[in-house]
């Protein structure tokens, strides 16, 4: 089944958030999901404690350089998605995951030292391919946008990602209030409360749009490595 891991090396760039937003997506629409919690802060194994986390989804928190690609296989053999948060150094745990994976997800905020932080997880990211002689698809997710605006520096790094050929995704991850409680408060963006939560509705319709592009980029890999 294939395997989605979360790579950057540059911190508070909503690599973990990214992560549960697509976990919890794909778990609302019935797919059993295995999470490899590889960061070091365990922030979605802490919520994986809290109440409501839904029966479809599975947490593993003990991960080492040693074991990742054995937790991974296994979680593969046994879950319609594996989501892997890994830490935020480049690391032979990184580089392993990396070489399993099916598509790696590079969440970048819209400043320049992020897209550094990004370039140097796609030279990682190449090197693996070039170890396991296969395309690994990767792409650049913007993250902790403005609903409103554009900043002037954000589009920068996209026309930086752009001129430079690397893939973006087309929908960005929004800075929201929701996202924030799903980690303090548990569950899936769907069960918290309307009243308590500003602008619910487009949040979990932002969230839906990334999932829906993961599941066809995903796609396209495959369809990809099978002309291949």
């Amino acid at each position: 089944m294939p395997v989605i891991v979360f790579a950057t090396p540059k911190g508070g760039a909503g690599k973990t958030t990214s992560a549960l937003l697509l976990a919890s997506e794909l778990a609302a629409r019935c797919a059993t999901v295995a999470i490899i919690d590889a960061d070091p802060e365990k922030w979605i194994s802490q919520w994986g404690a809290l109440p409501g986390r839904p029966a479809n989804v599975t947490i593993t928190s003990d991960v080492t350089e040693d074991s990742i690609v054995d937790q991974i296989e296994a979680a593969a053999a046994e879950a319609q998605f594996v989501v892997v948060d890994l830490e935020g150094t480049a690391s032979l745990m990184v580089a392993n995951a990396i070489g399993m994976s099916d598509l790696v997800i590079i969440p970048t905020q819209g400043a320049s030292m992020d897209a550094k932080g990004a370039a140097k997880t796609i030279r990682l990211i190449r090197n693996q391919a070039r170890m396991a002689r296969r395309e690994i698809a990767h792409a650049v997710l913007l993250t902790r946008t403005s609903a409103a605006v554009a900043s002037r520096s954000l589009r920068n790094v996209r026309d930086q990602l752009d001129q430079a050929g690397i893939p973006v995704f087309e929908t960005s991850i929004v800075e929201r209030a929701a996202y924030r409680d799903i980690l303090d408060y548990g569950g899936l963006l769907e069960d918290l409360d309307r009243d308590q939560v500003s602008n619910l509705d487009k949040a979990v319709e932002n969230a839906r749009a990334f999932a829906r592009e993961v599941l066809a980029r995903l796609k396209a890999a495959q369809a990809s490595a099978e002309v291949k």
